[in-house]
């Protein structure tokens, strides 16, 4: 059995990394940290886990952590993260990080959205955990980084467009709307539900959101140029779920059935992304509680344009589902292991 420390385990993607590793037959998780809840038993903090794990949430001591895991997934805010992170590939362990510590290359690119990095160096060693587009990297690392949630959905959306050349770059427009999940388990007015509850609204608007920066770097990378995209975040009154919609326009003629068998072959045998048939689209409601990606594809016959259609639980495949597909590629494990539980409908 794997020995594994949750490190950050009462946000959202820590009690999500609990429910999945639950029913994983290699993993035994054996550490969990809070800060905040530190010395109360963890199935205190989520009545869920009830009967199910008698785990003592736990100070973050790396050290003391490490001698009790074989590896470690950091589900930590962003700076947290790279203040530990190197301790544990220090004393030999391999990590998944969900923070943004890791998924920029480029020190001063994360310096202009964050702040200065304290261990710049790791940012080249890191590789970008989206097993569809990485998997032979991940499965030799000792550190992967995790994808952001509103990333996900947008990249899986893009790559065979991108990487085949059918759309121009410059076009590209992604509008994205997310369940207040998203936006984490720490109290915030924004997030009170008389705040959010029959509302709709736009934030991050005007190239602020701190995921476009890496969107952009991995989309550079598939397009084999640097590119630059429009993305307006949303936040909408549900607990989980993203949906993505995104427009480019196309290099040539195009056909929604061409797009389709395009992204059907392109992401064939992949188990966690369903690409529709043509005229069907997806809806959060069929990925809830799932690590799929449904995507839907059509060309506006107006405009000529082309539409991508993408859905994903943010806080699955957006987080700690895809954490637990990276995992069980860096220790040669089925990839599909403990993450083939169907979306919860209705």
């Amino acid at each position: 059995m794997l020995k594994v420390a949750i490190v950050g385990a009462s946000g959202y993607t820590g009690i999500e990394l609990l429910r999945l590793l639950h029913g994983h037959p290699e993993v035994a998780v054996t550490c969990v940290t809070s800060e905040q809840s530190a010395g109360k038993n963890v199935a205190a903090i989520f009545p869920t886990l009830r009967s199910r794990y008698n785990l003592v949430l736990e100070n973050l001591e790396p050290v003391r952590i490490a001698e009790q895991a074989d590896f470690i997934f950091t589900a930590l805010p962003h700076k947290a993260a790279m203040e530990v992170v190197p301790t544990f590939l220090k004393l030999g362990k391999r990590v998944v990080d969900l923070s943004a510590d890791y998924r920029l290359h480029d020190a001063k690119e994360y310096a202009a959205w964050y702040e200065p990095h304290m261990n710049p160096e790791l940012l080249k060693k890191a590789v970008y955990g989206l097993p569809e587009l990485r998997r032979e990297k991940i499965a030799e690392a000792d550190l992967v980084a995790n994808p952001g949630c509103y990333p996900t959905s947008i990249i899986l959306g893009l790559a065979p467009l991108l990487k085949k050349k059918l759309i121009n770059p410059a076009t590209i427009i992604a509008d994205s709307k997310s369940g207040v999940s998203g936006a984490g388990r720490s109290a915030k007015v924004d997030n009170l539900y008389c705040e959010v509850n029959d509302g709709f609204k736009a934030y991050g608007v005007g190239g602020a959101h701190r995921h476009i920066p890496e969107i952009e770097q991995e989309l550079s990378l598939l397009a084999g140029k640097e590119l630059k995209i429009s993305f307006t975040p949303h936040l909408v009154p549900m607990d989980r779920g993203i949906l993505s919609t995104i427009y480019a326009a196309p290099v040539g003629e195009l056909s929604s059935q061409a797009i389709v068998d395009l992204y059907q072959d392109f992401y064939k045998g992949e188990a966690f992304v369903r690409v529709l048939p043509e005229k069907a689209l997806p809806s959060t409601a069929f990925v809830r509680g799932s690590n799929f990606c449904d995507i839907g594809l059509t060309i506006d016959m107006r405009t000529g344009r082309v539409i991508v259609i993408s859905a994903i639980d943010n806080l699955i495949k957006g987080a700690s589902g895809q954490a637990v597909q990276n995992m069980n590629i860096m220790n040669g494990f089925p990839e599909n292991l403990g993450l083939e539980s169907l979306g919860l409908f209705p």
